[in-house]
């Protein structure tokens, strides 16, 4: 084989490589952080100081067991209601979040079934109001399911 030849299958393998690497980019997925991305641009100093008045009490707590998430809201809130969201919230896959509203019982629990959530790592966004007071919070969370 001359080398005419040999430059031809370089010319040849590199074309098809960059093939390869034009398809798996144009059929690659994706997501926007959230679809109203100005808007919540907007209200983000609220969020600042949700943080800063969660930041004034005792922290959430979560456990995992079989089948269910279970929040465990600040012992200065539990017995009263609150209005809020819960939103867990997957970088990796739009399809996998999970937005409730906020139902915590007389003990301050809230259990989120673990069967409406896939396996993976998800942001809890947590936030809430009470007394005309916003808080906000945000801590990590990994899923394994068996």
């Amino acid at each position: 084989m001359n080398w005419g030849n040999k430059l031809v299958l370089v010319f040849i393998a590199f074309a098809g490589l960059m093939f390869v690497l034009v398809y798996n980019a144009m059929h690659t997925r994706y997501e926007l952080v959230s679809k109203d991305y100005y808007q919540d641009e907007l209200r983000y100093q609220e969020k600042i100081d949700g943080k800063y008045n969660a930041s004034t009490v005792s922290d959430i707590s979560f456990q995992i067991d079989q089948q269910y998430l279970i929040l465990q809201m600040p012992k200065e809130f539990i017995g009263k209601a609150l209005k809020g969201d819960v939103w867990l919230y997957c970088k990796t896959d739009a399809i996998k979040d999970l937005r409730l509203p906020l139902t915590a019982n007389s003990d301050g629990m809230q259990f989120i079934p673990k069967n409406k959530l896939k396996a993976s790592k998800y942001i809890l966004k947590l936030s809430w109001e009470f007394a005309e007071k916003k808080y906000y919070t945000e801590q990590y969370i990994e899923l394994h399911m068996q």
